[in-house]
């Protein structure tokens, strides 16, 4: 599917940027409707917004599955209704592995669809000693903890093999070879691993007495998560939502700094299998919403387009229409202590202004929903990193008529719900905050992000002022 080109650029420097500039400031608002006057709005309002309640628990799991499903939509082979249909055709022996154990079987055929996208023979690089499998299994833990049966060197004699034959086109002799690898390591046979993950799946639960942990741990490993649980508490369980949503690189400092540092995006891992599970509800109950949904997850490099589908968001479609966006009060402009916020300006907004012959400000300027995000985005940075250096925003919206200019087709940015933010920071500690905001923001689904070389383009959800205000 075509994804839409969505850079903003860095605009001019040097002589042509100074002349854009100069030409914009001697055009004032002469011969245009005057624009409202930049507001001025303070600090950002004491205390985390975005902090966990525990009142709210079942809203932050909603949020934290829809905020992280669109890497499965990008990733998952062959997109994930092809996925979906892989996956669908283990349900038999799902149900099966799972029978009167306590384990949700759809919450294991979701481990499937994120595992290996309902192919059996997958495995983690070409080695089997990585995990393999329907379930992804690694062959120490299989061995060790589980009781698998597996010989490993046999296994991996047979995968070369069966590399060899694929490569020679024996398709025949690529299905034998794979049957007889089944028979030496049982992570291959669908059924073996099924029920090899339903055991995991017990041990961990007996050991945390939580399935959300248990699940979590399949990714992270029950030790690392045992050791995340002791940097925030004690090592007492919790739910795996208030440990996610609970640490912060100023709140519980050490079980933050833990849960984020393994690799492959392990603390989202019970996120993303939650995301799963709801596609698979939607290839059963409603394929067209999920058909819907994958061209929106799939339109762009972010998800920007599934919180503002171009169809359903008006855009606007000149400078003049701006003008009334202004008016109506649709768009807000930035506001002119952004200093006392955290914020700076860059130089860029004029050059698009010089072009199409209106003031810069025009360009200036957000949803008002946007807006407030954007501004306790830089409050809450500054709050992280320990100082008072801006986050630098390079490009807010941006009109059709403008994007033609700059040759982007962009509507989220059109519609007023997007800016960027120059990739340029004081210190390390200032790129770390950011960092840790935009993945809350993602698992709170109040943003959809993408980075590009020089800077960082964010689109803002419509409901962001609620959660600000009260809470997710």
């Amino acid at each position: 599917m075509r994804r839409r080109h969505r850079l903003r650029r860095l605009l001019p420097t040097g002589a042509i940027l100074v002349t854009a500039i100069i030409v914009a400031v001697v055009a004032g608002d002469g011969g245009h409707p005057r624009l409202p006057k930049a507001p001025v709005l303070g600090p950002g309002r004491p205390g985390d917004p975005f902090a966990y309640r525990p009142g709210r628990s079942a809203e932050f799991i909603a949020r934290a599955s829809a905020g992280n499903a669109h890497v499965l939509f990008t990733k998952s082979p062959g997109g994930v209704l092809a996925t979906a249909a892989r996956v669908a055709g283990f349900g038999a022996a799902i149900d099966r592995a799972a029978a009167g154990t306590g384990i949700d079987p759809r919450l294991l055929e979701a481990i499937v669809f994120l595992e290996s996208a309902g192919d059996p023979e997958a495995i983690a690089g070409a080695d089997p000693a990585n995990a393999a499998g329907l379930t992804q299994i690694v062959a120490s833990t299989g061995q060790s903890l589980l009781g698998m049966p597996i010989d490993l060197a046999a296994s991996r004699r047979l995968s070369a093999q069966i590399r060899a034959a694929g490569a020679a086109g024996q398709a025949d002799r690529v299905r034998r070879l794979q049957a007889a690898r089944a028979r030496v390591d049982p992570r291959f046979d669908p059924g073996q691993a099924l029920a090899a993950t339903v055991r995991y799946l017990e041990i961990a639960r007996d050991h945390f007495g939580r399935p959300d942990l248990a699940v979590e741990s399949y990714h992270m490993g029950i030790g690392n998560l045992q050791s995340v649980l002791g940097a925030y508490d004690g090592g007492a369980p919790v739910p795996y939502v208030q440990l996610y949503f609970d640490t912060a690189p100023e709140h519980h400092p050490a079980a933050y700094q833990l849960l984020s540092s393994f690799g492959d995006d392990s603390w989202t891992y019970y996120w993303r299998v939650l995301a799963a599970q709801q596609i698979m509800s939607l290839y059963r109950g409603d394929r067209p919403a999920l058909q819907r949904l994958t061209m929106l997850q799939t339109d762009s490099d972010s998800a920007a387009e599934v919180l503002h589908p171009p169809d359903l968001t008006p855009q606007f479609a000149t400078p003049a229409s701006l003008y009334d966006g202004y008016s109506a009060r649709t768009i807000a402009p930035f506001p002119s202590d952004p200093a006392a916020l955290g914020l700076a300006y860059g130089p860029g907004f004029a050059y698009l202004g010089h072009r199409l012959g209106v003031p810069a400000a025009v360009y200036r300027g957000l949803r008002p929903q946007a807006l407030a995000l954007l501004v306790e985005l830089a409050a809450s940075v500054r709050s992280m990193a320990g100082g008072a250096s801006p986050l630098t925003v390079t490009g807010a919206v941006l009109d059709r008529q403008a994007q033609q200019l700059l040759g982007i087709d962009d509507p989220p940015a059109a519609a007023g719900w997007s800016f960027t933010i120059a990739r340029t920071y004081v210190d390390e500690a200032q790129r770390a905050a950011l960092q840790a905001m935009l993945d809350r923001l993602t698992s709170l689904n109040l943003i959809a992000w993408q980075r590009y070389p020089a800077e960082i383009e964010i689109t803002v959800a419509a409901d962001a002022p609620r959660v600000i205000a009260s809470g997710p």
